[in-house]
């Protein structure tokens, strides 16, 4: 019995790339592109005769631009959307804007034509379509984020909260698809005084933490930050790991804890950052001072770190099935949680275990 296919709609104004789309979705056996659009009123167009199971969709275009094609799709014609980009700068921004507005996924356009980095953007795509097939739309709503952000910021200057150089516990927050959107959630909700540093590995490509982060520090209490070399890990802030790099806790010369930031090691399940090997240094370096929390995304990244900060005493969660976009890390890593929780419970349950911590630490 023959399986069917997933019927893609492409939509992309460069003939070029477009072409390109097309016929690497082609050699996917499970997906078929079942039509091309070259304009955002074109591609709804196409939805509404067509009825496509997913849709990439470029952000650059003529008349109606990537992002209100999106909001439209979303909101009168929902079925998840894979978003095609440039690197960096106002594209970075964009993409972060197109996944609060309901992506699913977002794939770099490739910059070199060389044989290996086509096969990794091959990859990266595939690996895309995969996990939209398996994504829970009614946990990626539309959203329109401007005003949220604007309040939370007012709030956070009332509340004052600075750094504490001296973390009683560390956070460590792993998540892939869905990420960006349950992190914006669960950050938002996390108090101005939090006794802890929160160190997040989103699974994203280089070009791009820098502008998620910034997008979650304006709707965080807290001070949000792509991390740096040697940055503290302090209470109060919260480091988010540059794309193609691993981040973990290490020492500096006073045996002071820092993030330590690294390209040299191989990725970990085929990505970097990978959550891991920050869990493990942080169960390394704070032992039943660790909360690990693995949120929704494909694949089992977090479990190998979960099962490390579980048996050195620490706290560890993962995210249920019924409010994750795709229930494959929480899965992978549910063996090694003490709890699975909601999405919309994990910030206060956060906030619960890290003063706990703090009243042990500081009697």
């Amino acid at each position: 019995m023959r399986i069917r296919s997933t019927r893609v709609l492409v939509v992309e104004d460069s003939s070029t790339m477009r072409r390109m789309i097309v016929e690497t979705i082609g050699s996917f056996r499970e997906f078929r592109v079942v039509a091309e659009a070259t304009t955002g009123y074109e591609a709804i167009r196409l939805i509404h005769e067509l009825n496509p199971d997913l849709v990439t969709l470029d952000l650059v275009m003529p008349d109606l631009g990537g992002l209100e094609t999106l909001g439209y799709i979303m909101s009168e014609a929902p079925r998840p959307v894979i978003i095609l980009s440039g690197r960096g700068g106002r594209d970075a921004e964009d993409v972060i804007r197109a996944l609060e507005y309901g992506a699913v996924d977002f794939v770099p356009k490739p910059t070199s034509s060389t044989p290996e980095a086509l096969a990794e953007w091959q990859g990266r795509l595939h690996h895309a379509l995969r996990a939209a097939v398996l994504a829970e739309l009614e946990n990626l709503p539309l959203r329109l984020p401007d005003r949220i952000a604007r309040r939370v910021e007012a709030r956070r200057r009332a509340a004052g909260a600075g750094p504490d150089p001296r973390p009683p516990a560390v956070v460590a927050l792993a998540a892939s698809t869905g990420g960006p959107r349950a992190l914006a959630d669960l950050v938002a909700e996390l108090p101005a005084n939090l006794p802890a540093a929160v160190l997040i590995v989103q699974h994203m490509p280089s070009g791009f933490t820098r502008s998620f982060a910034a997008r979650l520090d304006g709707l965080s209490h807290l001070r949000v930050q792509e991390a740096e070399p040697g940055l503290p890990v302090s209470a109060g802030e919260v480091s988010v790991a540059p794309g193609g790099f691993h981040m973990m806790v290490a020492r500096d010369e006073r045996g002071r804890p820092v993030l330590a930031i690294d390209d040299e090691q191989p990725p970990v399940w085929g990505v970097r950052p990978a959550a891991d090997p920050l869990f493990t240094s942080v169960a390394s370096h704070f032992g039943p001072r660790s909360v690990g929390v693995v949120l929704t995304g494909m694949g089992r990244d977090g479990a190998e770190g979960l099962r490390a900060i579980e048996a050195v005493g620490g706290a560890t969660f993962v995210q249920d099935r019924e409010s994750c976009v795709v229930y494959g890390m929480p899965r992978a890593a549910a063996p090694y949680a003490r709890r699975s929780l909601s999405l919309e419970s994990i910030a206060t349950t956060i906030s619960q275990e890290v003063y706990e911590i703090a009243k042990r630490v500081h009697r």
